[in-house]
């Protein structure tokens, strides 16, 4: 069955909720029967060895855990004699016998389906009626992975989490990224450890911050998969919403990973893996959401931990947190000397340049790029995203720099990269093609300043082309008789003082010399003026847009003098039409 013909067919389950349950209910019951369904399938070959193992090892007063592992090949089982479709031989204990099935889960499982609050859903389904009914529609469709492969069931958890955000009015986006996106990241993250990944036996961790249902790392897995089927990727997580959790968790499960690497919680408040560092990660935070809710957390790490904690650098202005996600992830780089670290980031506009010199944003960026630890920006193009059709950039941030990039950054313009979708997803109307994919993968690897088409698409810049010094420039008070005044008392005795009226500042690049600058620029305008050093201030942002900027000469005057002409002589051609 294709994804398309599974999405629809999950979906039509919503046929038999209309009218006891609200449409922006129907996620409520949908997303954990799917899940109860593919696990269900999953364990369907090995159950009759597993009951028969549980009473055997049971019977020797040992602890069955392990050996039902083993005997059911996955990291999870089920030792009720019961599946779904043998529920159905007993519709009047539908309910019963459901609670029973549910509780012959093992431990990480029974947790997937407390957080989807599944037991509430079975009551209400049951108290309406609908238990068997819902119950028998799911045993009908085949969700085991050779029917179904891991990656066409998180496209189709992606798809039905998208209806019922929909549905809700909420935003579909904070849950999932689209997966070419995910494949970029991916690729750009591993490029340059291609001969390392490829040798065999290798054994790698990463880590999501912000997990979603899971997508970021289902697809790092399938790289890692495709490139060395020998090679090993541990991944780690954490995840608010308790949906995407238990979506993440179950997708985890079935692919044999440890899942108790995947924490619940919010990670700014509470990070669930605090003494861990990653050989890689991905991220994609909520954009401009305010961290008002663990602002108290966030502040007490900043002023009692400072540089040992997360957020030493700075801490951004409340109403969008994204940079405090970044900070996170470069607390939880691998230090150099245990093989270093590299991570991918998607984060909007803003923290490319807001706040000025001094400002926590501003010294968040000055901490990035002082410790040399920024590789590339890669802008997308807009309406990539489900919940929003802003413009996009991709920060690859790493500790381990290859020589040629140490003390450089490149940016990379891949904003025209893209196809318009067939039918848009919300906000998203344009994809990355596998061959945009390839192309900007190409460009980074490849670290050289291009073209396209006349246009600049790769630039590569300094780190301190970036920074910039905030001067103060000062210029003398003066008495009603246009004197100097000049300190009477202490350090300022003899001194003249500041008129704060006319203080104003200016920002000069760090690449250029501030008394060149001041005599240049100041002094030929304001000859009296000075700059006062102890209020000068390091700033650093990054004007991505600005360094692709193309000038497109204005046309000339005939050329717009003839347009006009044109369309005067058809307005009088239309009056005359008029008054005939």
């Amino acid at each position: 069955m294709n994804q398309q013909a599974l999405s629809a067919f999950l979906w039509s389950v919503a046929d038999l909720l209309r009218g006891d349950y609200k449409q922006s209910d129907y996620g409520k019951v949908i997303l954990p029967f799917t899940v109860l369904r593919r696990l269900d399938c999953v364990l369907a070959g090995t159950k009759p060895a597993v009951l028969a193992e549980h009473k055997a090892k049971t019977a020797q007063g040992l602890n069955p855990d392990p050996f039902l592992l083993r005997v059911a090949g996955q990291s999870f089982f089920n030792v009720s004699p019961l599946d779904l479709k043998t529920l159905m031989g007993d519709q009047d204990h539908i309910r019963e016998n459901l609670f029973g099935y549910l509780g012959g889960f093992s431990a990480a499982v029974r947790d997937i389906f407390e957080r989807f609050e599944f037991a509430t859903q079975i009551e209400r389904l049951a108290k309406a009626n609908l238990l068997y009914q819902v119950t028998e529609r799911f045993t009908q469709v085949d969700l085991h992975p050779d029917a179904v492969s891991n990656h066409q069931m998180g496209l189709v958890f992606e798809e039905l989490i998208r209806k019922f955000a929909e549905l809700s009015n909420e935003t579909a986006g904070e849950h999932f990224t689209p997966r070419e996106v995910i494949r970029l990241m991916v690729s750009l993250l591993f490029i340059e450890d291609d001969d390392i990944l490829s040798k065999p036996g290798v054994v790698r961790t990463i880590y999501d911050p912000t997990a979603g249902t899971g997508g970021m790392l289902s697809i790092a897995g399938e790289y890692i998969d495709e490139h060395n089927p020998k090679a090993r990727l541990t991944v780690f997580g954490q995840e608010l919403n308790a949906e995407s959790y238990a979506i993440c968790k179950a997708d985890m499960l079935i692919k044999g990973q440890d899942v108790s690497k995947i924490v619940f919680g919010n990670t700014l408040a509470d990070d669930g893996h605090p003494a861990e560092r990653f050989d890689y990660m991905l991220s994609n935070p909520p954009f401009g959401v305010e961290w008002k809710k663990v602002e108290k957390e966030v502040r007490r790490e900043h002023e009692t931990q400072g540089f040992n904690g997360r957020f030493g650098p700075g801490l951004p202005r409340v109403s969008d947190g994204s940079m405090l996600f970044l900070l996170h992830l470069i607390s939880k780089m691998r230090p150099l000397v245990e093989g270093g670290s590299r991570f991918g980031i998607v984060l909007n506009g803003s923290p490319l340049f807001t706040g000025g010199a001094g400002s926590g944003e501003s010294e968040i960026r000055r901490h990035v790029l002082e410790n040399d630890l920024l590789e590339a920006i890669i802008g997308l193009p807009t309406d990539m995203f489900y919940n929003t059709g802003i413009s996009t950039y991709v920060w690859i941030v790493s500790n381990k720099k290859p020589a040629h990039r140490k003390g450089k950054v490149q940016l990379i313009d891949a904003t025209g990269f893209w196809q318009k979708m067939r039918k848009s997803l919300g906000a998203k109307r344009k994809e990355l093609s596998d061959d945009h994919i390839t192309e900007v993968t190409r460009l980074f690897g490849d670290f050289l300043e291009a073209e396209k088409d006349g246009r600049p698409i790769s630039r590569i810049f300094k780190n301190t082309e970036f920074g910039y010094r905030t001067i103060t420039v000062e210029r003398p008070l003066r008495d009603e008789a246009g004197r100097v005044v000049l300190g009477q008392k202490g350090k300022q005795k003899g001194k003249k003082q500041p008129d704060s009226s006319l203080r104003d500042t200016e920002n000069v690049q760090l690449t250029e010399d501030v008394e060149a600058y001041f005599k240049r620029e100041v002094l030929p305008h304001v000859p009296d003026a000075w700059i006062d050093h102890d209020k000068t201030k390091v700033g650093y942002e990054i004007p991505f847009n600005r360094h692709f900027y193309v000038f497109q000469p204005p046309r000339s005057l005939e050329e717009i003098d003839a347009e006009l002409k044109q369309v005067t002589d058809r307005i009088t051609a239309m009056i005359k039409g008029l008054s005939a």
